[in-house]
């Protein structure tokens, strides 16, 4: 058996440095579910008023994840240091519809890097924010 010698630990990340780590980046992975089978979408974020929000065209991915339960995960890590973190957003993904709200969405300035027409601006609203560092 090969051990490290370098002392490893693991530990959770409070809700409010979970939010502000997931300020630091901008890719993350969408995690949802269709006819019962598990799908996965890289995905650009912002993060507004504790909520993740993206941008995406009309469609199926907009109607596969409308009002439905989504995972949302982004992580850090580095190599040589053998550290990192990761942040896990469980929520319900909803179309962002009052004048308001999408207005303050637009002053984001989110940027869709995938090409096409994404007009559409979807925020999920957390029921759960975990995260977990190590090194």
């Amino acid at each position: 058996m090969v051990t490290n010698p370098v002392a490893r630990h693991s530990e959770e990340i409070t809700v409010d440095e979970c939010l502000q780590l997931l300020k630091t980046k901008s890719l993350g992975r969408l995690a949802y579910v269709v006819s019962g089978k598990p799908r996965m979408r890289p995905l650009n974020y912002g993060v507004h008023q504790g909520s993740v929000v993206f941008r995406i065209g009309y469609g199926e991915l907009l109607d596969e994840v409308h009002q439905r339960q989504v995972v949302f995960e982004v992580d850090h890590g580095e190599r040589e240091a053998r550290a990192g973190w990761s942040v896990i957003v469980h929520g319900i993904a909803e179309e962002i519809w009052r004048f308001d709200d999408l207005s303050l969405a637009r002053e984001m300035g989110l940027q869709p890097w995938a090409p096409g027409n994404r007009d559409h601006y979807v925020r999920i609203v957390p029921t759960a924010i975990t995260g977990r560092r190590v090194g």
